[in-house]
Protein backbone atom coordinates (compact mmCIF):
# COMPACT_ATOMS: atom_id res chain seq x y z
CA UNK A 1 0.00 0.00 0.00
CA UNK A 2 1.27 4.17 -1.12
CA UNK A 3 0.24 6.89 0.55
CA UNK A 4 0.39 9.49 -2.04
CA UNK A 5 1.18 12.89 -0.74
CA UNK A 6 0.29 15.87 -2.34
CA UNK A 7 3.52 17.40 -1.21
CA UNK A 8 5.41 15.09 -3.97
CA UNK A 9 2.58 16.04 -6.61
CA UNK A 10 2.49 20.15 -6.39
CA UNK A 11 6.81 19.23 -6.54
CA UNK A 12 6.40 17.87 -9.30
CA UNK A 13 3.98 20.60 -11.26
CA UNK A 14 6.18 23.60 -9.68
CA UNK A 15 9.43 22.34 -11.17
CA UNK A 16 7.18 22.02 -14.86
CA UNK A 17 5.66 25.39 -14.61
CA UNK A 18 9.45 26.36 -13.22
CA UNK A 19 10.94 25.07 -16.37
CA UNK A 20 8.49 26.67 -18.84
CA UNK A 21 9.60 29.90 -17.42
CA UNK A 22 12.77 29.62 -18.13
CA UNK A 23 13.51 32.72 -20.54
CA UNK A 24 10.18 34.29 -19.87
CA UNK A 25 10.15 37.89 -21.23
CA UNK A 26 6.65 39.12 -21.16
CA UNK A 27 4.62 40.64 -18.13
CA UNK A 28 4.67 38.31 -15.20
CA UNK A 29 1.43 36.28 -14.88
CA UNK A 30 -0.89 37.92 -12.45
CA UNK A 31 -3.98 36.24 -10.64
CA UNK A 32 -6.53 38.47 -9.32
CA UNK A 33 -8.54 36.63 -6.33
CA UNK A 34 -11.77 37.85 -5.43
CA UNK A 35 -13.29 37.30 -2.02
CA UNK A 36 -16.58 38.37 -0.49
CA UNK A 37 -16.70 38.80 3.25
CA UNK A 38 -14.70 36.85 5.80
CA UNK A 39 -15.46 33.41 5.95
CA UNK A 40 -12.42 31.47 7.64
CA UNK A 41 -12.50 28.64 5.05
CA UNK A 42 -12.02 31.54 2.33
CA UNK A 43 -9.01 32.87 4.08
CA UNK A 44 -7.11 29.78 4.27
CA UNK A 45 -7.54 29.40 0.53
CA UNK A 46 -6.93 32.94 -0.30
CA UNK A 47 -3.53 32.77 1.93
CA UNK A 48 -2.69 29.19 0.11
CA UNK A 49 -3.08 30.35 -3.36
CA UNK A 50 -0.92 33.78 -2.68
CA UNK A 51 1.81 31.45 -1.00
CA UNK A 52 2.42 29.39 -4.37
CA UNK A 53 2.05 32.18 -6.48
CA UNK A 54 4.84 34.02 -4.67
CA UNK A 55 6.72 30.46 -4.55
CA UNK A 56 6.58 30.04 -8.13
CA UNK A 57 7.31 33.81 -9.19
CA UNK A 58 3.70 35.29 -9.97
CA UNK A 59 2.22 38.23 -9.09
CA UNK A 60 -1.14 38.05 -7.20
CA UNK A 61 -3.25 40.75 -6.42
CA UNK A 62 -6.16 40.54 -3.46
CA UNK A 63 -9.97 41.85 -4.34
CA UNK A 64 -11.56 42.16 -1.19
CA UNK A 65 -15.75 43.28 0.05
CA UNK A 66 -17.94 43.42 2.86
CA UNK A 67 -19.85 40.74 3.42
CA UNK A 68 -23.20 42.60 2.33
CA UNK A 69 -22.16 44.62 -0.60
CA UNK A 70 -24.77 44.79 -2.93
CA UNK A 71 -25.17 43.12 -6.27
CA UNK A 72 -24.96 45.94 -8.44
CA UNK A 73 -22.23 47.30 -6.69
CA UNK A 74 -20.50 43.82 -6.67
CA UNK A 75 -21.10 43.46 -10.52
CA UNK A 76 -19.77 46.87 -11.32
CA UNK A 77 -16.27 46.35 -9.18
CA UNK A 78 -16.20 42.38 -10.87
CA UNK A 79 -16.70 44.10 -14.05
CA UNK A 80 -13.72 46.20 -13.21
CA UNK A 81 -11.27 43.36 -12.78
CA UNK A 82 -12.63 41.27 -15.24
CA UNK A 83 -11.77 43.87 -17.88
CA UNK A 84 -8.06 44.62 -16.77
CA UNK A 85 -5.75 43.81 -19.43
CA UNK A 86 -2.98 43.37 -16.39
CA UNK A 87 -4.95 40.65 -15.07
CA UNK A 88 -4.51 37.13 -16.45
CA UNK A 89 -6.18 35.14 -14.22
CA UNK A 90 -8.94 35.01 -12.12
CA UNK A 91 -10.41 33.36 -9.01
CA UNK A 92 -13.17 33.37 -7.37
CA UNK A 93 -14.13 32.57 -3.65
CA UNK A 94 -17.47 31.11 -3.54
CA UNK A 95 -20.42 30.60 -2.61
CA UNK A 96 -20.80 34.31 -2.38
CA UNK A 97 -23.37 35.76 -0.29
CA UNK A 98 -26.91 35.18 -0.95
CA UNK A 99 -27.77 39.13 -2.23
CA UNK A 100 -25.09 38.40 -5.25
CA UNK A 101 -26.35 36.97 -8.41
CA UNK A 102 -23.90 33.81 -9.03
CA UNK A 103 -24.86 32.48 -11.65
CA UNK A 104 -24.70 36.24 -13.59
CA UNK A 105 -20.74 36.63 -12.59
CA UNK A 106 -20.05 33.04 -13.68
CA UNK A 107 -21.59 34.00 -17.15
CA UNK A 108 -19.61 37.13 -17.16
CA UNK A 109 -16.67 36.22 -16.48
CA UNK A 110 -13.85 36.04 -19.22
CA UNK A 111 -13.25 32.30 -19.55
CA UNK A 112 -9.61 33.19 -20.71
CA UNK A 113 -9.89 33.69 -16.95
CA UNK A 114 -11.58 31.94 -15.35
CA UNK A 115 -8.80 29.77 -13.62
CA UNK A 116 -11.45 27.64 -12.03
CA UNK A 117 -13.98 26.39 -14.90
CA UNK A 118 -17.19 27.96 -13.38
CA UNK A 119 -18.01 29.84 -16.98
CA UNK A 120 -20.61 28.16 -18.68
CA UNK A 121 -18.30 28.06 -21.72
CA UNK A 122 -15.26 26.55 -19.98
CA UNK A 123 -17.90 23.49 -18.54
CA UNK A 124 -18.88 23.05 -22.02
CA UNK A 125 -15.16 23.09 -23.19
CA UNK A 126 -14.48 20.38 -20.08
CA UNK A 127 -18.26 18.19 -21.41
CA UNK A 128 -16.37 18.26 -24.83
CA UNK A 129 -13.10 17.35 -24.15
CA UNK A 130 -11.24 20.14 -25.69
CA UNK A 131 -8.12 20.91 -24.24
CA UNK A 132 -8.32 24.80 -24.46
CA UNK A 133 -10.91 25.12 -21.50
CA UNK A 134 -10.07 25.26 -18.14
CA UNK A 135 -11.54 22.74 -15.33
CA UNK A 136 -12.16 23.27 -12.01
CA UNK A 137 -8.37 22.53 -10.14
CA UNK A 138 -9.56 20.44 -7.59
CA UNK A 139 -10.50 18.19 -10.53
CA UNK A 140 -7.62 18.26 -12.48
CA UNK A 141 -5.82 17.56 -9.22
CA UNK A 142 -7.23 14.66 -9.20
CA UNK A 143 -6.02 13.50 -12.30
CA UNK A 144 -2.71 15.30 -11.54
CA UNK A 145 -2.46 12.71 -9.31
CA UNK A 146 -3.05 9.51 -10.87
CA UNK A 147 -0.92 10.58 -13.51
CA UNK A 148 1.99 11.26 -11.17
CA UNK A 149 1.50 7.54 -9.62
CA UNK A 150 1.32 6.37 -13.57
CA UNK A 151 -2.20 4.70 -13.42
CA UNK A 152 -2.90 3.83 -16.82
CA UNK A 153 -7.05 4.59 -16.73
CA UNK A 154 -7.41 2.98 -20.10
CA UNK A 155 -10.29 0.52 -19.75
CA UNK A 156 -10.17 1.00 -15.93
CA UNK A 157 -13.50 0.84 -14.01
CA UNK A 158 -13.75 4.04 -12.11
CA UNK A 159 -16.33 5.20 -9.69
CA UNK A 160 -16.48 8.70 -8.74
CA UNK A 161 -18.89 9.58 -5.51
CA UNK A 162 -20.47 12.59 -6.04
CA UNK A 163 -22.11 14.66 -8.72
CA UNK A 164 -21.65 18.41 -7.54
CA UNK A 165 -20.80 20.72 -10.44
CA UNK A 166 -17.33 21.57 -8.64
CA UNK A 167 -15.56 17.84 -8.58
CA UNK A 168 -18.26 15.25 -9.62
CA UNK A 169 -19.24 16.05 -12.65
CA UNK A 170 -16.13 17.73 -13.64
CA UNK A 171 -13.77 14.90 -12.58
CA UNK A 172 -15.98 12.24 -14.17
CA UNK A 173 -15.74 13.93 -17.70
CA UNK A 174 -11.55 14.13 -16.89
CA UNK A 175 -11.55 10.81 -16.65
CA UNK A 176 -13.67 9.41 -19.62
CA UNK A 177 -11.25 11.59 -21.20
CA UNK A 178 -8.50 9.20 -19.85
CA UNK A 179 -10.03 6.26 -21.78
CA UNK A 180 -11.88 4.76 -18.14
CA UNK A 181 -15.03 3.10 -18.06
CA UNK A 182 -16.85 5.29 -15.36
CA UNK A 183 -19.64 5.05 -12.64
CA UNK A 184 -21.27 8.03 -10.76
CA UNK A 185 -22.33 7.36 -7.55
CA UNK A 186 -24.49 9.83 -5.60
CA UNK A 187 -27.16 10.25 -2.85
CA UNK A 188 -30.42 7.92 -4.40
CA UNK A 189 -27.93 5.57 -5.80
CA UNK A 190 -28.78 2.01 -4.23
CA UNK A 191 -26.49 -0.27 -2.80
CA UNK A 192 -23.43 2.37 -2.70
CA UNK A 193 -21.03 -0.07 -1.48
CA UNK A 194 -21.44 -2.82 -3.42
CA UNK A 195 -21.30 -0.23 -6.68
CA UNK A 196 -18.06 1.03 -5.63
CA UNK A 197 -16.09 -2.36 -4.39
CA UNK A 198 -16.50 -2.98 -8.25
CA UNK A 199 -14.19 -0.15 -8.82
CA UNK A 200 -10.14 -0.35 -9.41
CA UNK A 201 -10.36 3.60 -8.78
CA UNK A 202 -12.54 5.03 -6.48
CA UNK A 203 -12.60 8.88 -5.83
CA UNK A 204 -14.60 9.93 -3.30
CA UNK A 205 -15.90 13.91 -3.49
CA UNK A 206 -19.13 12.93 -1.19
CA UNK A 207 -18.66 15.63 1.55
CA UNK A 208 -19.50 13.29 4.40
CA UNK A 209 -16.77 12.80 6.79
CA UNK A 210 -15.54 9.12 6.70
CA UNK A 211 -18.70 7.43 4.64
CA UNK A 212 -16.17 5.54 2.67
CA UNK A 213 -15.37 2.19 4.96
CA UNK A 214 -13.93 -1.25 3.97
CA UNK A 215 -17.37 -2.51 2.53
CA UNK A 216 -16.57 0.21 -0.09
CA UNK A 217 -13.35 -1.06 -1.42
CA UNK A 218 -11.48 -4.00 -3.28
CA UNK A 219 -8.73 -5.32 -2.41
CA UNK A 220 -5.69 -3.79 -4.21
CA UNK A 221 -8.34 -0.48 -5.04
CA UNK A 222 -7.14 2.97 -5.59
CA UNK A 223 -8.55 5.64 -3.77
CA UNK A 224 -8.53 9.26 -4.25
CA UNK A 225 -10.14 11.11 -1.16
CA UNK A 226 -11.31 14.62 -2.81
CA UNK A 227 -13.22 15.15 0.74
CA UNK A 228 -12.45 18.23 3.08
CA UNK A 229 -14.20 17.69 6.53
CA UNK A 230 -14.53 18.37 9.97
CA UNK A 231 -15.16 15.21 12.19
CA UNK A 232 -16.92 14.84 15.63
CA UNK A 233 -13.60 15.92 17.47
CA UNK A 234 -12.62 18.80 15.25
CA UNK A 235 -10.06 17.50 13.34
CA UNK A 236 -9.95 17.51 9.18
CA UNK A 237 -10.64 14.57 7.90
CA UNK A 238 -11.74 12.92 4.27
CA UNK A 239 -14.88 10.92 3.14
CA UNK A 240 -12.20 8.01 3.43
CA UNK A 241 -11.60 6.11 6.35
CA UNK A 242 -8.40 6.28 6.27
CA UNK A 243 -7.25 3.98 9.21
CA UNK A 244 -10.27 1.08 7.97
CA UNK A 245 -9.62 1.47 4.24
CA UNK A 246 -6.13 2.18 3.71
CA UNK A 247 -4.69 -1.11 4.73
CA UNK A 248 -7.23 -2.58 1.52
CA UNK A 249 -5.84 -0.18 -1.28
CA UNK A 250 -2.82 -0.16 -3.54
CA UNK A 251 -2.79 3.42 -3.24
CA UNK A 252 -4.39 6.29 -1.32
CA UNK A 253 -4.47 9.53 -0.68
CA UNK A 254 -4.41 11.16 3.16
CA UNK A 255 -6.27 13.99 4.27
CA UNK A 256 -5.42 16.23 5.05
CA UNK A 257 -2.11 16.59 2.37
CA UNK A 258 -3.49 14.70 -0.34
CA UNK A 259 -5.51 16.31 -3.10
CA UNK A 260 -6.06 19.60 -1.37
CA UNK A 261 -2.41 20.30 -1.44
CA UNK A 262 -1.95 19.64 -5.24
CA UNK A 263 -5.03 22.51 -6.11
CA UNK A 264 -2.64 25.40 -5.78
CA UNK A 265 -0.50 24.25 -8.00
CA UNK A 266 -3.18 23.49 -10.71
CA UNK A 267 -4.19 27.27 -9.91
CA UNK A 268 -0.68 28.34 -11.19
CA UNK A 269 -0.70 25.77 -13.88
CA UNK A 270 -3.81 27.78 -15.37
CA UNK A 271 -2.67 31.00 -14.59
CA UNK A 272 0.74 30.40 -16.77
CA UNK A 273 -1.63 28.80 -19.31
CA UNK A 274 -3.65 32.19 -19.13
CA UNK A 275 -0.34 34.66 -19.46
CA UNK A 276 0.22 32.35 -22.82
CA UNK A 277 -2.94 33.20 -24.43
CA UNK A 278 -2.60 36.89 -23.52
Amino acid sequence: MTVLKGIEVAKAINEEIAEEMKGWEKPLPHLAIIRVGEKPDDIAYERGAMKKMDKVGFLVSSYIYKEDISNEEFLAEFEKINSNNEIDGILLLKPLPKQIDEKEVERRIDPRKDLDGISPYNMAKVYAGEKDGFAPCTAEAVIEMLDFAKIDLTGKRVTVIGRSLVIGKPVAQLLIKKNATVTTCHTKTVDMPSRCKEAEVLVAAAGVPKMVDESYVSEGTVVIDVGINVDEEGNLCGDVDFDSVAEHTSLITPVPGGVGSVTTSVLAKHLLSAAKMR
